[in-house]
């Protein structure tokens, strides 16, 4: 820290930090002074490296502390294999009990009478009861000091051999500081003393049963996803489960029904029974407020991992899973939408193209681009469905004969026994899909039963779905360089802007991502969109397809998540663009593709 102390202690006239961000060192050799640039400051083995989060903030840096794990370990290195098997759910637990000490520091600095500028104060990033992957916690092997400190910002170099400079393997953890104006005593005091010394606090008494109960629910999470993967079943919710949230909230409710299986669905994975759900058709039923959205809500939460104490620990279902719902309005470009709409008014439905999709029409793409994305399971709320859609009762079947909507219900069996991909559904006011579900719960006072055997004999003279054509589900597109672009047309800079609505704005884009269900932090959307402009100024991105520069999509993805997972979430994060967070969560490769499909200035050719 000595060199910071410096750099700080000599600012001169505008506090603009440049000097802590360059770390402009000074190596006396002879006639030849050497001079190295280095802005990580080190405290004993712990680095502090600061960055300029971007240019309008020069005093709000970034820090990034890198804990060697040995220091957090202690005598207890024989988890370390664990660890890193495990490495997001332990770099969250790590990131979860830094908080309280900086929380702290905050409760002993702000003063509400002052603004955050004028009076100093720490952000650090505090999750909700998901497991992702980010940039605000994640191991990374950390080069160790190679220079010794003399006075100010004078270093030499010891010859080789004569330190120990091996790379340690750290956990990182970044934070942001809001420098208190014109106070450099209280900023140096901030970053050069009482953040070290929470850091030291932090180690001292780390908490390794916790980290032990974390890794114990990280092996159970893997060892049932595994299971699930070679298995018949699509879903799996323990007994015991805490499936209700607090309302406007991510918080379990207390005084919640613990979930319990059915007796005929039980069953048990690694030790633990709960309730199996099958692939295939599943419908849950139930009256209002009877428990069955609860349920569809975590079983579409379970696409992630959870904390302990967080209720959904061990709600566990496949990762290809997508929400799906009506998006009136959305973006449609070249879908083949015809396995549900047969016919429109001068449309090809097989190449379906729209600025404002009704709710069928967008229903029908959210299918078929989740089904061509790869998701092996759809989850369906009837409340949050276009219900012509939806369903068609054997009346209005014979009544209307130039219908050109085939409804879900046409479909569904279809889709799990030509592509895999199965559904649940909640459904309250149709009896539609209980003569092709193949298995039937239904919700009472937040219980859940098995009714299919019920179901099934309610609906002996009742099956009225059409006998219709098998249909074709692939339909590969190709996507168009053109209009793929960060670059608002006529413009040599950038545009990158994320807004707290829900949108993205990219190049000439405003993208609307309130309607996708299964983002579940800000902090996904920032990454996002930087990860979509990664795509479009990745040099690799483009070939020519019949004369026509276009984009390897699905390749470039496949890439840069493969580096995300070498490198890190921050790899895809610039500090030019100024609207954007600097705490990054990374989604899933189907919300990436999600994101892109409502762009409405690209086009895709078949």
């Amino acid at each position: 820290m000595k060199r910071l102390k410096y750099y700080l202690l000599n600012q001169k006239g505008t506090a603009n930090y440049n000097d802590i961000y360059e770390g402009e060192m000074v190596m006396p050799a002879g006639v030849h002074t050497e001079y190295h640039n280095d802005s990580t400051y080190w405290d004993s083995e712990i680095a502090y490296t600061i960055t300029k989060t971007n240019k309008i903030v020069p005093d709000k840096p970034t820090v990034e502390i890198k804990i060697p794990v040995e220091l957090i370990l202690k005598n207890n290195m024989g988890i370390l294999e664990n660890l890193f098997s495990f490495k997001d759910s332990v770099a969250d637990c790590m990131l979860r009990m830094f908080i309280p000490y900086i929380n702290e520091l905050n409760e002993l600095n702000d003063n509400r009478s002052r603004t955050y500028k004028e009076n100093g104060h720490y952000f650090i990033y505090e999750p909700n009861g998901k497991i992702l992957k980010r940039n605000s916690a994640y191991f990374s092997v950390v080069n160790r000091k190679y220079y010794i400190n003399h006075s100010k910002n004078i270093i030499s170099i010891p010859e080789r051999g004569l330190t120990d400079n091996k790379p340690k393997q750290c956990i990182c953890i970044m934070l942001q500081i809001q420098f208190p104006h014109n106070n450099v005593k209280k900023t140096l005091q901030m970053l050069t003393k009482d953040l070290p010394n929470a850091v030291n606090s932090y180690i001292l008494q780390f908490d390794i049963d916790k980290l032990n109960i974390t890794l114990s629910i990280a092996k159970k999470q893997a060892m049932i996803r595994q299971w699930l993967s070679n298995s018949e079943y699509c879903a799996f919710i323990a007994n015991g489960s805490i499936l209700p949230r607090y309302k406007g909230t991510d918080l379990p409710l207390d005084t919640a029904i613990p979930f319990v299986s059915p007796k005929n669905a039980e069953i048990e994975i690694a030790g633990i029974k709960g309730m199996g759900i099958k692939r295939g058709v599943t419908i849950i039923t139930g009256g209002g407020y009877s428990g069955k959205s609860t349920v569809l809500d975590a079983i579409s939460s379970g696409i992630y991992n959870h904390i302990n104490g967080d209720g959904r620990e061990l709600v566990i279902t496949d990762e290809t899973a997508v929400k799906i719902s009506a998006e009136d309005g959305r973006s449609v470009k070249n879908v083949n939408i015809s396995p549900f709409i047969k016919w429109l008014p001068n449309g090809d439905t097989s190449n379906f193209s729209t600025e404002h999709a009704s709710g069928s029409t967008s229903q029908a793409a959210n299918i078929m681009e989740a089904v061509n994305g790869g998701s092996k399971l759809l989850l369906i709320d009837e409340d949050k469905s276009a219900t012509n859609f939806m369903i068609r009762d054997s009346v209005m079947k014979r009544l209307i004969e130039k219908e050109p909507i085939t409804p879900f219900t046409d479909r569904v069996n279809e889709l799990y026994n030509q592509k895999g991909v199965s559904t649940i559904l909640v459904i309250g006011g149709s009896s539609e899909y209980l003569s092709v579900a193949d298995k039937v719960y239904i919700m009472e006072n937040y219980m859940i039963f098995d009714v299919t055997d019920k179901a099934k004999s309610l609906c002996l003279n009742l099956q009225n779905h059409s006998e219709i054509e098998l249909t074709r589900w692939e339909h590969k597109r190709i996507l168009l360089s053109e209009g793929f672009s960060p670059y608002p047309e006529g413009s040599g800079t950038e545009l990158l802007e994320v807004s707290e609505l829900g949108f993205i704005k990219i190049g000439d884009e405003t993208i609307n991502i309130t309607m996708l269900h299964d983002i579940v932090t800000k902090e996904q959307i920032n990454t996002l969109a930087f990860i979509i402009r990664k795509l479009e100024i990745s040099k690799s991105k483009d070939y020519v397809n019949k004369g026509t520069p276009c984009v390897p999509l699905e390749k470039n993805i496949d890439d840069l998540y493969i580096e995300i997972e070498n490198k890190g979430v921050d790899i895809v994060y610039s500090n030019f663009f100024t609207s954007c967070d600097r705490f990054l969560d990374l989604p899933r490769k189907q919300e990436v593709l999600s994101v892109i499909n409502r762009m409405r200035r690209i086009s895709f050719m078949k």
